[in-house]
């Protein structure tokens, strides 16, 4: 069992950046694929970047790559998604969530933990 809590959202202005956390609970976090996925109002839930347990192979959406960057620290227990020239677009909640069975998939069916989400609002 993994417990996901995000943190890091808010308010920025296009261009900007933020960084979102995501704290884990569980033994097993190491051995956890992990992604970031995001959903805006009355769209469907989107990847935007996963990485691999090890933190060795990580994956990007298309509208993403370039300006952020997933990472891990499983001594802490965290993933982070630094993000970079945010434009407007990207304003969503953003979920943390992992793959207990090591999947890197930008599929949000192949991951088992979820967190509560954190809102990011991208102003014009």
């Amino acid at each position: 069992q993994v417990q996901l809590v995000e943190s890091g959202g808010g308010l920025v202005q296009a261009g900007g950046s933020l960084r979102l956390s995501c704290a884990a609970s569980g033994r097993t976090f190491s051995s956890n694929a992990m992604g970031w996925f995001r959903q805006a109002p009355g769209k469907e839930r989107e990847a935007v970047a996963v990485i691999s347990w090890s933190g060795g192979y990580t994956s990007y959406a298309d509208s993403v790559k370039g300006r952020f960057t997933i990472s891990r620290d499983n001594a802490k227990n965290m993933v982070y998604l630094q993000m970079n020239s945010l434009k407007p677009e990207d304003t969503a909640v953003y979920y943390c969530a992992a793959s207990p069975f090591g999947s890197t998939s930008l599929r949000p069916r192949a991951y088992t933990y979820w967190g509560q989400g954190t809102q990011v609002t991208v102003s014009s």
